[in-house]
C-alpha cells in the first residue's frame, strides 16, 4: 500500500491529499464547517494564502480540534503563502499569518507569485501602478530563509514558477525550495516542471487538480472529458477520482478545494482508486490548455512581465 505521505527535501512529510481554501466569497463559517469535516474524513494538510483571507478561519477550525483532542498539531500540515506586495517583508507577514491562525508555526510557506508589488498594493487583482519592476527574488528568498531559521515554518517553497524561474532561484539559494506547487491536471500535465523538479528533488504539488470547476476562472473540461469518463466507468470511479488519482500517480501531491460534504467524501475516495498504464497512456492523449493565466499580472509599462510568455517562460 502507498504511503499517504511524501518525504520532502527538508527532511518533513507532507500529507499527499490536500484541502485547498481558496474560495472567491469568503464565507468563513463556510471555511470552519468544511475544515472540521475534512479532519474527521481524514484530510491532515490544509492550503491557505494570505491573499486568500480563509487563515483565520482555518486557524479557528483546527485549533477547536486541538481542544477537542481530535488530532494534535504534529498530525496536520499547514502550508499558507506569502503575496506580491509582501516580498518587502515575508517575516512580518508570516508572522501575521502566524497571529491569523493562532499557531506558533506553520509547516510550509510558499512564494505565492515570482512577482513583487508595492507594500500597499491591494489584493487579489494588482493595479498596474502596484508593480515593482524587478522582482529581486534574491532579497526576498533571503527573508524566507530566514523565516525558516527563526521557527516559523518548518519547510519553504514557491508556487507558480516556471523550470526558468526555478532554475535562477537555485544559483543564489542557500536552502532549496521543497515544494513548487502549480496548476496541474490531466489537461496541463506539467511534464517539463515535474522532470526538473524531480532532478532536483523539490517535490510537485498540484493545485486546481480537477481544472477548477466551480470558479470564475475554472473549467469542466477535465471531469467531463469522454476520455476521463471512459477511465471512471472501467474503474467504477467518478471522474474526478480519476483525474486526482492521475495526479497522485505522477508524484505529485493534489490540494482539493471543496466545501461540499459529498464531494469531500468522492475526492477522498481517489486514494482508494488504482489506474493502470493504458489509463494513463489514453490521459496522455488530451489536448494541453492551461486555465489560471495569470493575466493579472502581465502589462507592457510596469510589470516585470509584458507578456504572458514572460510570465512563464515560455511554458504555456
Amino acid at each position: 500500500m502507498r504511503s499517504n505521505q511524501v518525504s520532502l527535501n527538508c527532511g518533513v512529510n507532507l500529507p499527499i491529499f490536500g484541502f485547498g481554501t481558496f474560495s472567491y466569497q469568503v464565507d468563513t463559517n463556510a471555511i470552519e464547517s468544511a475544515v472540521h469535516k475534512a479532519i474527521k474524513m481524514g484530510y491532515r494538510h490544509f492550503d491557505t494564502a494570505t491573499v486568500y483571507g480563509s487563515e483565520e478561519a482555518v486557524g479557528k477550525a483546527i485549533n477547536d480540534e486541538f481542544l477537542n483532542k481530535t488530532v494534535g498539531r504534529e498530525d496536520i500540515f499547514l502550508t499558507s503563502k506569502v503575496w506580491g506586495s509582501d516580498h518587502h517583508d515575508p517575516v512580518s507577514a508570516l508572522k501575521r499569518t502566524l497571529r491569523n491562525m493562532g499557531v506558533e508555526y506553520i509547516d510550509m510557506y510558499l512564494v505565492h507569485w515570482p512577482f513583487k508589488l508595492k507594500p500597499w498594493a491591494c489584493y487579489p487583482v494588482p493595479k498596474e501602478s502596484d508593480f515593482e519592476k524587478v522582482l529581486d527574488l534574491e532579497s526576498t528568498w533571503k527573508e524566507m530563509e530566514k523565516c525558516l531559521e527563526l521557527g516559523l515554518c518548518r519547510c519553504i517553497g514557491v508556487s507558480n514558477f516556471s523550470t526558468k524561474k526555478l532554475q535562477s532561484l537555485l544559483e543564489f539559494a542557500t536552502i532549496p525550495p521543497a515544494v513548487n506547487q502549480v496548476e496541474m491536471h490531466p489537461m496541463w500535465r506539467q511534464r517539463k516542471v515535474r522532470e526538473f523538479c524531480g532532478e532536483h528533488k523539490i517535490h510537485v504539488s498540484a493545485y486546481s487538480p480537477l481544472g477548477g470547476p466551480g470558479n470564475a476562472w475554472g473549467s469542466t473540461a477535465v471531469i467531463e472529458s469522454p476520455i476521463i469518463k471512459s477511465i471512471a466507468l472501467k474503474h467504477n470511479a467518478t471522474p474526478a477520482q480519476v483525474a486526482l488519482q492521475w495526479g497522485l500517480w505522477k508524484g505529485s501531491s493534489v490540494i482539493v478545494k471543496s466545501f461540499n460534504e459529498e464531494r469531500l467524501k468522492e475526492n477522498f475516495g481517489a486514494l482508494d482508486l488504482k489506474l493502470d498504464d493504458q489509463d494513463c497512456f489514453e490521459i496522455e492523449k488530451l489536448e494541453e490548455r492551461k486555465i489560471l493565466r495569470g493575466e493579472y499580472f502581465v502589462n507592457d509599462t510596469t510589470s516585470p512581465y509584458k507578456t504572458i510568455q514572460d510570465l512563464w517562460d515560455g511554458e504555456i
